[in-house]
C-alpha cells in the first residue's frame, strides 16, 4: 500500500499566494497591470480574457501586449518601466486591498509556524505586490522569505529559486513542500524537485488538479488541519 502523505514531514513549506493563501476581488492588482500598459506602452487595454492563473506578472503583461500586437524589443525595452508602475500603483493603493483568506490557511500557517517549520512564499506576483497582499491578511509575520517574479518570467524559475533559497536557509538536505492551486504550480514544484499539495481554492477543481499527480490534493487547506 502507498505510504500516507505526512503533512508535518517537511522542513520548509512554500505557499503560492493567489488562490492558495488568499483571493482578491478589490481590483488593486488588476488595475495596476492595466495602468502600466496604458502609461508605459500607450495601449488602453485590460488583462481580461488572458489565461493569467498560474502566470507571473511579467507573463501576464507579455501575453496581453502580444494580443495587442506589441512584441519583441518593443515590449522588452519598456518592461522594467511597466513593472515599476505596477509596484507604484499597488503601493499607493495598498490600503484598499481586501483579500479573502482561503479556508484553513490561518490555522495551517500558525500550526506549522508553532512547530518550528520554515515558511516561505513562491509567487508569480512581483515582490512588492505579494507582500502587500499577505500583509493585508495579517499573516506576514509567519513568512520568513519569499521568491517572486521580479526577475523570473517563468513560474518554474520562481519555484527553483525559492527552493534554492529554502536550502540556503534550512540546509541542503531540507525537505520542501509546495502548496499551490494551479496545474502550473504542480509542474513547477516538480521541476524544482519538491513535493506538492494541490488545493482547490482557486479556479481549478480538485478533479482537474489531480490529473497532474500532485502528492496530495484537497479541496482546501482546512482538510489539512
Amino acid at each position: 500500500m502507498p505510504t500516507p502523505f505526512q503533512l508535518h514531514a517537511f522542513d520548509v513549506y512554500l505557499f503560492d499566494i493567489d488562490g492558495t493563501l488568499l483571493n482578491t476581488r478589490d481590483l488593486v492588482h488588476y488595475n495596476s497591470l492595466n495602468r502600466a500598459m496604458l502609461e508605459v506602452y500607450g495601449v488602453d487595454t485590460t488583462i481580461d480574457g488572458i489565461r493569467y492563473h498560474g502566470k507571473t506578472d511579467l507573463g501576464i503583461l507579455r501575453a496581453t501586449m502580444e494580443r495587442a500586437g506589441l512584441v519583441g524589443s518593443a515590449f522588452d525595452s519598456r518592461l522594467q518601466q511597466a513593472l515599476e508602475v505596477v509596484r507604484r500603483e499597488v503601493g499607493a493603493n495598498a490600503a484598499a486591498l481586501r483579500p479573502e483568506i482561503c479556508a484553513g490557511i490561518p490555522e495551517l500557517v500558525q500550526t506549522l509556524y508553532a512547530s518550528g517549520k520554515l515558511l516561505g512564499v513562491a509567487s508569480g506576483n512581483l515582490e512588492v505586490v505579494g507582500w502587500h497582499k499577505i500583509a493585508a491578511t495579517g499573516l506576514r509575520e509567519y513568512f520568513s522569505f519569499g521568491y517572486f517574479s521580479d526577475q523570473c518570467e517563468m513560474r518554474a524559475a520562481v519555484f527553483q529559486n525559492a527552493v534554492a533559497e529554502a536550502r540556503r536557509r534550512a540546509g541542503q538536505g531540507a525537505r520542501i513542500c509546495f502548496i499551490g492551486d494551479t496545474p502550473d504550480d504542480i509542474l513547477a514544484a516538480r521541476s524544482a524537485g519538491a513535493q506538492v499539495i494541490a488545493v482547490g481554492t482557486g479556479i481549478f477543481q480538485t478533479t482537474e488538479l489531480s490529473c497532474h499527480d500532485p502528492d496530495l490534493c484537497v479541496a482546501s487547506c482546512a482538510e489539512l488541519i
